[in-house]
């Protein structure tokens, strides 16, 4: 061997056993089965002992499954560190601004996030996107720190399980128009004996794969569990909805309430407006539940506020995307119309520095 080689690796032993032996003995489970235990106890790499199979009739004690130093739980609350929940900040008087995505596109859940909205709503009742395509837009919305909120397609405690379990921090139950079904509703998110809750919390997202110890602690804490009004029956039940001890906010629902009172065409009617009030007094009155709902041209996001809401969203991904779709084109078209004509459009009427974003 050569000498320069063999001074190097002689040099890295010596290094290696000084820093071995000022630890103490590692001791490493075998199967439970065998019983045997590994025992290496090195003093120097040069002088060391060889490895000894001990056989043991007291095995070491399983691992606990999660196993960190103080200085390491302390980095590791730094990286994971949050933003208030949407439950503290309703708390706290905030007036919250969201988004409903139904493309279950990550990208424009991403951009949703950076734009600023307060919240996402992620609508597995109307969008195609199922537990799957959630999960991803639920990364993407954690990039930005934006709180995501799954929209279940129906109120059941399977789909609430799975959905609780990426680590949402809202589930919104619909067409809830009982207490008796707020109730049932409540119960799916929680763990027995409180509720019915399927428990895997020792892998699961929502406790960082079983890397939280405080999951189970916090858990209800900051979920937020939000049940929608939209039936002439559930108007009437509104307070008594409101008042169900775990539900957080009651989500107005003013198209299928249309429908449901058989305007579907014409969601505007003054009926409709007049029944969808009625079940606003009555959350309000209860004083327990806070007020969501969505804003339309006919009754903005201020007109809500004015009303007692504490959460609105104002748009949706799709009506974004198909509102500026549609403005594109026509704007297209209108400039060829006007070329045809004989005008030559200048550059004030294109505006382009409101038109190109580049």
């Amino acid at each position: 061997m050569p000498t320069t080689m063999s001074s190097t690796l002689s040099s890295h032993t010596t290094t290696t056993a000084a820093a071995l032996s000022s630890s103490s003995s590692l001791n490493l489970k075998r199967s439970p089965i065998s019983k045997l235990a590994i025992s290496f106890s090195p003093k120097t790499l040069t002088n060391a002992k060889p490895f000894t199979f001990k056989s043991s009739s007291n095995p070491l004690p399983a691992l606990s499954p999660i196993a960190s130093t103080s200085s390491s739980s302390a980095t590791r609350s730094t990286i994971t560190s949050k933003p208030k929940s949407l439950k503290s900040r309703l708390q706290n008087g905030d007036t919250l601004y969201g988004i409903f995505l139904l493309t279950f596109s990550p990208t424009v859940a991403e951009i949703a996030g950076l734009a600023g909205f307060d919240f996402a709503i992620l609508d597995m009742e109307h969008g195609p996107g199922g537990i799957t395509e959630a999960l991803h837009c639920l990364r993407a919305l954690a990039a930005s720190q934006t709180p995501a909120i799954l929209r279940l397609p129906e109120s059941s405690p399977t789909w609430a399980k799975k959905a609780l379990d990426l680590g949402p921090q809202g589930l919104m139950f619909p067409m809830i128009e009982s207490p008796k079904m707020a109730r049932e509703a409540v119960s799916y998110c929680r763990f027995p004996p409180e509720g019915i809750r399927g428990s895997a919390h020792t892998v699961v997202r929502a406790s960082d794969y079983g890397m939280d110890e405080g999951y189970l602690s916090n858990y209800g804490g900051e979920l937020l569990v939000m049940c929608q009004v939209e039936s002439v029956e559930a108007v009437k039940n509104a307070e008594e909805i409101a008042a169900v001890d775990g539900v957080d906010c009651v989500q107005m629902g003013p198209l299928d309430l249309s429908a449901n009172m058989g305007y579907l065409r014409d969601p505007g009617n003054k009926k409709v407006k007049e029944m969808l009030m009625k079940g606003e007094e009555a959350v309000l009155r209860c004083g327990r539940a806070y007020l969501s709902g969505i804003a339309k041209p006919s009754d903005g996001a201020m007109d809500l506020k004015s009303r007692g809401y504490h959460m609105m969203s104002g748009a949706s991904d799709v009506g974004l995307f198909r509102n500026a779709a549609v403005e594109d084109v026509m704007r297209f078209k209108v400039q060829c119309l006007e070329k045809e004509g004989g005008r030559n459009h200048s550059k004030e009427d294109d505006d382009d520095e409101k038109y190109w974003s580049e």
